[in-house]
């Protein structure tokens, strides 16, 4: 009964963010890494580079539970909405550990998963929500073993144990988790400096972080090997291969240096959280501050591994990297929330001494209390949400699904598709995923690659005169290219960017 209790708040929390999140969820499959995604997870194939095994794994799972509900494309989508409402119990978990005020913690919980971010992102597949959940999981776990430490419990340390597990989890997801090392480091060596002492808790954890990590990494070589899935990024079953998707070398270089131009890394971030949070953005040094006093270990974990996170995301420079800020984004709604509890705990001290009788006993004036300063929390959000639901809303976006069904009543029996990332992705899905046209061969640049079959034009003449070839290239100079040499036929309708090669250019003498 006292776990079902405890466990109201959080679940609470979660069904909030499912209901704002759900029903404006993308309705089938999308292009570009999400519809990757959406192919690699219902098939348990590889993704592209770092691979996202713990993802994979987990959406492969979740794909199966959540059969009844429509295709494996929504399941996927949904699987995402599903990290942004596990991360938003979370949050209630751990500024319930940290602060007891419940509801306040309800406040922040939601307001974080009514962020345009979480809300956005929570939408479609998309790895960077389960990375959102394990912040928040390695935060509860860290903050349960400083108390349990505190009370001096004699099974403390295996919260810390199952941090370093979440941890590698964490990372078997996104690489962005080992930007939160350095923090976590500090973090436990202020709650336990004897650690360094103990060297078999250290083997312990050590283990479990690699021990994780190992096993759902396995996934990569085991899929693209001996159990070889349908779709598989890269030559992950090689030992160059399986480094070269690990280490992410393919965005090697896209990183530059953290301390260069701060000033304007420091207005764009400011006007990220003033866009994510509204005038609550204010409040976030006070709440940092408050958190430093009254939470001082937290405040070090919390703040340097926004600090760090923020750093980097702020010098890297490839696709989406607003996504990068999830994390960040969680750790200031719980400033703001123990900013909000400690006003509480201010107001009901106050109200004691005025009462000349100490604190009151009655547990209502801190319940009322909490709430009116959870739904304050909320403010801000509550008067957004019409405008995000309509900004934020992907249900009728059925772009993709319309393209590919257009380009394979285009494509002839038996063809090779020349194609590209934006457009491989959605005919991998309907192919693999759907059963759709088997006979169809898509020839994507990674694919080249991988197989070594040379650039576009050497793929076209390789097939040209044995199979039907059509070609979709990325821009108006990558087509030039191939109409250098081969002549083309345009499509027409939603389909006019897939070309069929009809002949090759007669070159004068």
């Amino acid at each position: 009964m006292r776990f079902a209790a405890l466990a109201v708040a959080p679940l609470a929390a979660g069904v909030v963010a499912l209901a704002l999140i759900v029903p404006g969820a993308l309705p089938g499959v999308a292009f570009w890494d999400t519809g990757e995604f959406q192919t690699v997870l219902p098939l348990l194939g590889t993704a592209h580079t770092p691979g996202y095994p713990t993802y994979v794994v987990i959406g492969w799972l979740v794909n199966l539970l959540l059969t009844p509900i429509g295709e494996p494309a929504y399941r996927v989508n949904v699987f995402s909405a599903l990290c942004v409402a596990v991360a938003a119990a979370l949050v209630v978990v751990l500024l319930r550990r940290l602060t007891g005020r419940t509801l306040v913690g309800v406040g922040a919980a939601i307001g974080l998963a009514a962020s345009p971010l979480p809300w956005r992102l929570g939408t479609h597949a998309e790895p960077h929500t389960l990375h959102l959940a394990f912040v928040a999981l390695l935060l509860v776990l860290l903050a349960s073993w400083e108390a349990a430490r505190r009370r001096g419990s004699p099974t403390a340390d295996r919260w810390l144990v199952a941090a370093a597990a979440a941890f590698g989890l964490a990372d078997g997801n996104h690489s962005l988790t080992l930007l939160l090392a350095p923090a976590i480091g500090v973090y436990v060596l202020l709650v336990q400096p004897g650690i360094v002492r103990q060297p078999r808790l250290i083997a312990t954890c050590a283990g479990a972080l690699v021990g994780t990590l190992v096993l759902v990494y396995l996934e990569l070589p085991i899929r693209a090997g001996i159990l070889r899935a349908p779709l598989v990024y890269g030559t992950p079953d090689t030992w160059d291969g399986f480094l070269y998707i690990f280490l992410a070398q393919q965005f090697q270089g896209s990183v530059g240096s953290p301390l260069e131009d701060l000033g304007p890394k420091w207005a764009a971030l400011a006007k990220l959280a003033a866009e994510q949070l509204g005038v609550l953005a204010l409040f976030l040094p006070a709440g940092f501050i408050v958190t430093l006093g009254r939470f001082p270990r937290f405040a070090v974990l919390s703040g340097l591994a926004a600090l760090v996170t923020c750093l980097f995301s702020a010098s890297y420079v490839n696709a989406d990297i607003s996504r990068y800020y999830l994390g960040p984004l969680l750790i200031a709604w719980t400033w703001l929330a123990i900013l909000g509890a400690v006003v509480v705990d201010v107001v009901l001290e106050l109200a004691g001494r005025l009462a000349s009788r100490g604190v009151p006993g009655s547990r209502w004036p801190a319940l009322a209390l909490s709430a009116v300063i959870g739904v304050l929390l909320l403010l801000p959000t509550i008067q957004a949400v019409p405008t995000r639901t309509r900004q934020l809303d992907e249900s009728g976006d059925v772009g993709a699904a319309v393209w590919v069904d257009a380009a394979l009543e285009r494509i002839a029996h038996n063809a090779v598709v020349v194609s590209w990332w934006s457009y491989s992705t959605p005919l991998w899905y309907a192919t693999l995923v759907e059963g759709r046209r088997p006979d169809i061969f898509v020839v994507d640049d990674r694919t080249m690659l991988d197989l070594e079959l040379g650039e576009a034009t050497d793929v076209i003449a390789r097939y040209y005169g044995r199979r039907p070839v059509y070609v979709i290239r990325a821009n108006e100079h990558d087509l030039d290219l191939v109409k250098a040499q081969f002549t083309l036929a345009a499509g027409t309708g939603p389909a006019a960017n897939v070309y069929e090669v009809t002949g090759i250019v007669k070159r004068g003498t």
